[in-house]
């Protein structure tokens, strides 16, 4: 399979099913929404600006999948910036480079958008991850901080 082909789109409703597999996949340790909650959830990304949920295609089928939210700011003399979450690459496709070209994809947005920083969190035991982050030139930067509301 030829990352060649590789096409990165925004997602359509129609994509959810393949979307809540590769979660299934990638983030085996959580819990993935119904297929409901997955529709009204995505209805509520698309009535936000600039915010979108991606996936990555080969032959039409899904690869990949990440969700970028680019926003505007008062600090920072106004400049934009830029969270991608979600970020999943088939088990079965990784290490041929679709993950690099969904990053670099978010990248150029954020680049046209005017953003001044692209950020995204990782958990800290996901080592190869970070290597790989750090390959496309994202920085460790500061801690991240988060606090359960369950």
């Amino acid at each position: 399979m030829s990352t060649l082909s590789l096409e990165i789109r925004p997602a359509l409703a129609e994509d959810l099913l393949s979307i809540l597999a590769l979660y299934q996949d990638a983030f085996q340790d959580e819990q993935v929404v119904t297929q409901e909650r997955a529709q009204s959830i995505f209805q509520t990304m698309q009535r936000y600006p600039s915010y979108t949920l991606y996936v990555a295609t080969i032959e039409n089928r899904i690869k990949g999948t990440f969700a970028l939210l680019i926003m505007e700011n008062l600090g920072h003399n106004g400049a934009k910036s830029a969270v991608i979450e979600d970020v999943a690459v088939a088990s079965d496709s990784q290490g041929q480079g679709i993950g690099k070209r969904m990053m670099q994809f978010a990248m150029d947005r954020c680049r046209e958008a005017g953003c001044y920083k692209l950020t995204l969190s990782s958990n800290l035991i996901r080592e190869k991850t970070h290597v790989f982050y750090e390959s496309l030139g994202f920085r460790k930067h500061g801690f991240s901080f988060w606090a359960d509301l369950d």
